[in-house]
């Protein structure tokens, strides 16, 4: 089998294929953040198709367990050098997906052949211990895989959100069903494909896709023995809730509005570089983001000039471009709530001293949503835009 990396389906990925789901609770549309235009429609898992996710990694998991730390590492080494001779590939699915520049696109890939790569080599250091106890007795140690593992990724660095929950979980002996975001969600199901050339048991890895109501069936499913999340601070208290009604491990990775702050005597060049890149990686759309820059008075005009000016500097435009630095915001509706945080923050007092508009990008790219680059000044504590994590802004 060759590694799929259109946007044809199935979506779904359960017991060592793509598959219709067995039963819906809808459907949804996949738009391209590059393109705005259709990309593909996706329907959503039911109540049987996750029961069936489960019930096929349950299955699979007895058999994954057994092997040795060794065994498993083998495969997910192999797994990273498929993904490594298909990089550019899934990289461009990614941009379509995504939206980002296909510079960073390769990035993420790297981190992900990075992340398996890591795993695989710890994954035979996974062990117990033994130890000796007083009276001529010893203590021994095992460490056990769980079981099931359920997890739901984000859409900013869909692969890579992905693959830092799967390889840790399959190094230790655990299987898994991830929901992947509704709004980026093809990597995924690609992922699946290349741990099984990898060598990888048909129902160690499965996927399912939907949106809020596929993820609370996997949340709160009964069958999977830990929980893992990337979203945001609502939905993370909500799978927190589901996890402790069977007293799960709960794993979140929650947004931030992380600070950065430049001193008087910083070296001006590298902050101004260090300022843009913790801002305006993926359109904004990052929750370890530093979007909140706080900048001693001593540096603070010659810092803000010479940021607005490499701000303004920033190619908008095609994500398929080696040279474009900003691309297409996810989706419509996301990059209208972004300039509704703009228009709010202006309301509340603060300065727009460059960007925060719509660009069209001409060509195969005029319907998406592409916005220029904004920088803030004048904000107070207690904006609107400076108290939670906010994508892209």
């Amino acid at each position: 089998m060759g590694i799929n990396t259109t946007a044809q389906g199935p979506f779904n990925w359960v017991a060592g294929q793509r598959c219709q789901p067995v039963d819906s609770v809808g459907q949804f549309d996949n738009v391209s953040p590059r393109t705005g235009k259709l990309f593909c429609r996706i329907p959503a898992s039911g109540k049987m198709e996750v029961d069936r996710a489960v019930a096929t990694a349950r299955s699979a998991f007895p058999g994954w367990a057994a092997m040795s730390g060794m065994e498993r590492g083998r495969l997910l080494t192999k797994a990273a050098a498929i993904m490594r001779e298909n990089l550019e590939d899934i990289a461009r699915l990614d941009v379509n997906d995504n939206g980002k520049p296909i510079w960073e696109a390769r990035v993420d890939m790297e981190s992900v052949i990075a992340c398996l790569e890591y795993y695989g080599g710890l994954a035979p250091a996974i062990v117990g211990y033994h130890c000796k106890l007083p009276g001529g007795s010893w203590g021994t140690a095992s460490r056990e895989p769980l079981g099931v593992v359920g997890g739901v990724g984000a859409w900013n660095y869909p692969l890579q959100t992905c693959t830092w929950k799967v390889g840790p979980a399959l190094a230790c002996g655990n299987t898994f069903i991830y929901k992947p975001s509704p709004l980026a969600l093809l990597a995924a199901v690609v992922l699946g494909e290349v741990l099984q050339q990898a060598g990888v048991p048909d129902g160690v890895y499965n996927v399912v896709q939907g949106e809020g109501e596929t993820g609370a069936l996997l949340s709160g499913h009964q069958g999977c023995d830990k929980l893992s999340f990337t979203g945001s601070v609502p939905t993370g208290t909500k799978i927190m809730e589901a996890g402790a009604k069977g007293i799960k491990n709960v794993t979140l990775e929650l947004g931030g509005k992380s600070p950065l702050i430049i001193f008087d005597d910083a070296n001006l060049k590298n902050a101004v570089k260090g300022a843009l890149m913790a801002n305006f990686l993926t359109q904004g759309e990052v929750c370890s983001n530093g979007t909140r820059i706080f900048v001693q008075r001593g540096v603070y005009e010659e810092f803000l000039k010479e940021f607005v000016k490499q701000a303004k500097l920033m190619k908008v435009g095609d994500p398929m471009n080696d040279d474009t630095t900003v691309g297409g915001t996810i989706s419509e509706d996301h990059a209208r709530k972004v300039l509704g945080y703009i228009e709010s923050a202006r309301s509340e007092g603060a300065t727009v001293a460059c960007g925060g508009e719509r660009v069209i990008v001409e060509g195969d790219c005029a319907g998406g949503w592409y916005l220029s680059p904004a920088v803030l000044t004048d904000c107070k504590d207690g904006i609107v835009v400076g108290d939670k994590a906010r994508q892209g802004i």
